[in-house]
C-alpha cells in the first residue's frame, strides 16, 4: 500500500502575521481565515490549501540568493496575463525584486514584504 499525502497548509514565519496575510490576500484574492489574530493569521486557499502566517520574535528575513540567512521556503505562483504587469502590481503591494533573476523571461523572483522569496510564472 502506497502512502498518499495531500498538502493542506503552508505556514510562514514573520514579525506581523496580519500585515503579511493582508499582502498575500491582496496578491491572491484568497479569503482571510475568520480566526486570524495578531499571533497567527491565515488565508483559505483553493482546494483546501491553507496559507498561515505565524509571529516570530526577533524574525530575521532570508537573504536570497545568499545563505547568510537561508530562504528555508520558496513558493511559486502562476499568474494570469502579462508577467510584467503582475510583477508591477506585486511591487505596488509591497513586494521586493532582488537583482538576481535566474529564470530569464520565464519567471520572476520577488520577495514578500518580510523577505520570503517567491516566484511568479505566466500561466
Amino acid at each position: 500500500m502506497s502512502l498518499q499525502m495531500k498538502l493542506v497548509a503552508i505556514t510562514l514565519d514573520c514579525p506581523d502575521p496580519p500585515a503579511l496575510a493582508a499582502f498575500y490576500q491582496q496578491a491572491t484574492g484568497l479569503e482571510p481565515h475568520p480566526k486570524s489574530d495578531a499571533d497567527f493569521a491565515g488565508l483559505n486557499g483553493e482546494h483546501g490549501l491553507f496559507i498561515g502566517f505565524q509571529r516570530v520574535d526577533d524574525y530575521r528575513a532570508p537573504k536570497w540568493p545568499g545563505q547568510t540567512v537561508p530562504q528555508q521556503l520558496h513558493i511559486c505562483f502562476e499568474v494570469d496575463g502579462d508577467l510584467a504587469e503582475a510583477e508591477a502590481r506585486l511591487l505596488e503591494l509591497g513586494a521586493g525584486r532582488p537583482d538576481h533573476q535566474p529564470h530569464g523571461d520565464r519567471a520572476r523572483v520577488l520577495t514578500d514584504p518580510v523577505g520570503h522569496p517567491f516566484c511568479i510564472v505566466a500561466r
